[in-house]
């Protein structure tokens, strides 16, 4: 049973004080690792994959057969600055979309066996401009929060968290300017496909809200009121219940690493039970999983969001987990030389 959020610090104690894996669990599964009939390491990283599941789920033998999918949707007023190739009406004919399941993350979520939900949020209510004000009051950015938190199904094995949002490239370049300096043009990327003149626009733009809004910030989960929307604050604190529950969790694109950034940022071990379910297509992708130490389980130039390189990589997991579990050892095959 998750505990309520009653306040942003309450979040901020539960994800430093949430539990790592089972240590003992680690050890039998690398155990039993090594006595399955093939040469050592010659299932690459198959095999850690299968350890690090192991262990989070404190089942040294385990199995992935309730996977969730979970579908983040909000507005934000920085749209209005022209940063996206879409106008913000976008987002609510797409949470429709994935309700009525047209949507690519529904074929991807059917396809790896996962439960998809779709949660919007206050759509007819975007963030503030963050060029000109705090994106979301504390109050806001906690209620997102707790969406998130409330969202995880703790009977799921394995998590994946999407979204949907017009304009939100644009937040998730600026928080990670932010968190780790440079130059906006280093974090901002083309989204949804503009154009060059577009996209001067766009880096401007984050320039600008980093520098009304970072002054001062105390951490990620800071930045992440000042500079992000509902829906990058509800998948930081699906990943943070998800830590809680030992859950473990499947990191889609850039926007949902940027979520998870803010997390990494109030507690370095807050993403222990993440992988890096791809690298996408967004320019700046591959620098913010270097910052986060994750190496990509799959790179397929995809930058769609939704969820879809997260619901992507679930059958990598799966694979790894089937193949830890399900093979013979050598005693048991009767083979020799394990």
């Amino acid at each position: 049973m998750l505990p309520d959020l009653t306040d942003l610090n309450t979040f901020r104690s539960l994800l430093k004080q949430a539990p790592g894996p089972d240590r003992e669990t680690l050890r039998n599964a690398a155990d039993r690792n090594a006595q399955l009939t093939k040469p050592p390491g010659a299932l690459g990283r198959l095999e850690d994959l299968a350890i690090w599941y192991a262990g989070w789920r404190g089942d040294a033998r385990p199995s992935v057969t309730a996977p969730q999918v979970v579908v983040f949707a909000a507005n934000h007023g920085v749209a209005a600055q022209g940063v996206s190739a879409f106008p913000a009406a976008v987002t609510g004919q797409m949470v429709a979309n994935f309700r009525a399941g047209g949507a690519a993350i529904n074929q991807l979520a059917r396809a790896c066996g996962a439960r998809l939900d779709v949660l919007a949020l206050d759509l007819d209510r975007p963030t503030a401009d963050f060029t000109l004000a705090p994106a979301m009051s504390g109050d806001d950015c906690l209620a997102a929060l707790r969406a998130g938190w409330g969202s995880v199904d703790p009977a799921s094995d394995l998590l994946v968290v999407g979204e949907m949002g017009i304009g939100n490239t644009t937040s998730a370049a600026a928080i990670c300017h932010a968190l780790y300096g440079g130059e906006a043009a280093d974090w901002t990327g083309r989204g949804t496909g503009i154009d060059d003149a577009g996209l001067r626009i766009k880096t401007g733009v984050v320039a600008r809200g980093v520098a009304r809004q970072a002054a001062g910030a105390a951490d990620g989960l800071d930045l992440l009121a000042r500079l992000g929307g509902r829906e990058i604050a509800a998948m930081a604190g699906a990943i943070a219940a998800a830590r809680v529950l030992r859950i473990p969790v499947v990191l889609d694109g850039f926007i949902c690493c940027t979520a998870a950034a803010c997390l990494h940022d109030v507690c370095a071990r807050a993403l222990d039970h993440a992988v890096a379910g791809h690298q996408s297509d967004e320019s700046a992708h591959a620098a913010l999983l270097e910052r986060l130490g994750k190496a990509p389980l799959l790179s397929l130039g995809l930058r769609l969001g939704e969820g879809s390189g997260g619901a992507l990589a679930v059958n990598i997991v799966k694979a790894a987990v089937a193949c830890h579990s399900g093979m013979a050892t050598f005693d048991e095959a009767g083979v020799t030389g394990g």
